[in-house]
């Protein structure tokens, strides 16, 4: 096998192109353009989940990997064109003042998330997080300037650009866009399979698992293998069993999140194939958060049996999310793997 590196390109401009929860247009093309050639068959649903079918069997497996990445939408713009906006997804307030972000209104607008300045707020002000609603997004323009192309409900997404950063990757959106990065690659190498195989690039993941489930219920499927991340909490001040997963030690194999216990005999096969080809892995146990994987499994119709092949990632939910190089690598080494032999799990 030829030795694996990362496309940085790819990736590159597949986190950094938009893709906001039901605004997920822009990076589905990029994906789908990635994988031209690549399957029997590309379609977008009508929810706007990209399937990718790789024919091989009578046998459905499904893979899913969200599009989506947490964003923002505006809900009006004040007398002084500071735009007021609502989340979309799981946000830390703190996270979120004094970062850049872009408005995608009929011409895309760069802006900056602000608060109140400390010099003015009070001791108690001081010691609290501030509340989103008193956020605002500033873009150095007037009410009728910004008002003109910002339309109340504009999704509106962080700028940051992919930096390596040592031996890790750092950027906005490798939640869960290095997971996509990683099943395009795994798709590109998976030379056969013995499965009829739906890679489905899913939607709206982070506001509520919704493109999952649509696909899911429609494609049936008796196997599901989600791609995401998960918390790396490997950092100074965790005690060992609040770590979840570590960077530089493999990818990470879900055991269960707060949605979902993974099926233990498809978890166990999964561990099998890394075992066999080598590749470093490792256990994740997270007792919070939900991923595709939930969807996959009880709202296909058929209980489908079901694990995640996870990439352990620092600082998530940040603009500053960082994931180790080699974990990639054996992220898509085990996804081939997996696409290749699911197969052989039918006979057991």
């Amino acid at each position: 096998m030829p030795h694996l590196k990362i496309d940085f390109d790819l990736l590159k401009k597949i986190c950094e192109t938009p893709g906001a929860p039901g605004f997920e247009d822009p990076v589905r093309e990029v994906v789908a353009d990635a994988l031209s050639g690549v399957a029997d068959e590309l379609r977008t649903d009508g929810m706007g989940n990209l399937i990718v079918r790789k024919k091989g069997g009578s046998r459905k497996v499904m893979a899913a990997a969200h599009l989506d990445e947490i964003s923002l939408i505006s809900t009006g713009v004040d007398k002084n064109g500071f735009i007021r906006f609502h989340t979309l997804g799981g946000f830390d307030a703190k996270s979120l003042l004094n970062q850049r972000v872009i408005v995608h209104g009929k011409q895309d607008l760069p802006g900056i998330i602000g608060g109140k300045a400390p010099h003015t707020q009070s001791d108690e002000e001081k010691k609290r997080t501030p509340k989103t609603t008193e956020l605002f997004i500033d873009c150095g323009l007037s009410e009728q300037e910004v008002s003109a192309v910002v339309p109340v409900g504009t999704p509106i997404t962080r700028s940051q650009v992919l930096s390596r950063i040592g031996n890790n990757l750092s950027c906005k959106s490798l939640d869960n866009r290095i997971s996509v990065y990683i099943l395009i690659e795994a798709l590109k190498r998976a030379t056969v399979t013995g499965v009829d195989f739906y890679a489905v690039f899913t939607v709206q993941e982070e506001v509520g698992l919704r493109g999952a489930r649509v696909a899911a219920h429609a494609i049936q499927p008796e196997v599901g293998l989600a791609l995401d991340v998960t918390l790396a909490n490997d950092l100074p001040g965790a005690d060992t069993h609040q770590k979840i997963s570590i960077l530089g030690e493999g990818t990470a194999i879900k055991v269960m999140d707060g949605s979902v216990i993974c099926t233990p005999k498809l978890v166990a096969f999964t561990e099998a194939l890394a075992r066999e080809r080598d590749i470093a892995h490792q256990r994740e146990l997270l007792t919070a958060g939900g991923t595709d994987t939930a969807a996959l499994q009880y709202l296909t119709g058929v209980g489908a049996q079901v694990t995640c092949i996870s990439t352990p990632t620092r600082y998530l939910h940040t603009t500053v999310e960082s994931c180790n190089v080699a974990d990639v690598l054996s992220g898509i080494r085990l996804t081939q793997a997996f696409i290749e032999q699911i197969h052989t799990y039918f006979k057991d």
